[in-house]
């Protein structure tokens, strides 16, 4: 299938199946004799797993790895497992400092819940913050 097919069946742009190829991600396709890129049908399952890779939170840089392991005929479950256990730590990471932020933000709001304009000094912008 050509680029343009490939594309529309993997939701996706040319511009992003040549990047792909470019960085490895998609191996580089046969040419017609016109030189056009004829892609094999199983390319759209492999777009379509990085596409849930990335839904994931992984980049391609880290999905590439995946695909690489795969691609020698083993299979990569167990490196998928470290990506996803290493992005579930980042996530909760950050949750616990959306959490914290929220509460200080929460703090600061219930300080400004009752203003007094007349007991803020001249050379603050706002005491609250």
């Amino acid at each position: 299938m050509r680029i343009g097919e490939l594309a529309e069946a993997a939701g996706t742009t040319t511009k992003t199946l040549r990047f792909y190829e470019e960085r490895g991600l998609l191996p580089p396709a046969e040419r017609t004799p016109a030189g056009y890129r004829d892609y094999a049908p199983d390319a759209i399952a492999r777009i379509d797993f990085i596409h849930r890779g990335q839904s994931a939170g992984l980049t391609l840089a880290q999905i590439r790895p995946i695909l690489d392991i795969r691609d020698q005929g083993q299979a990569p479950c167990g490196h998928v497992r470290e990506l996803l256990d290493a992005r579930l730590a980042d996530i909760d990471q950050q949750l616990a400092q959306l959490a914290a932020l929220r509460g200080t933000i929460a703090e600061l709001r219930d300080d400004a819940a009752q203003p007094e304009p007349d007991t803020c000094s001249p050379d603050q912008v706002c005491r609250y913050l």
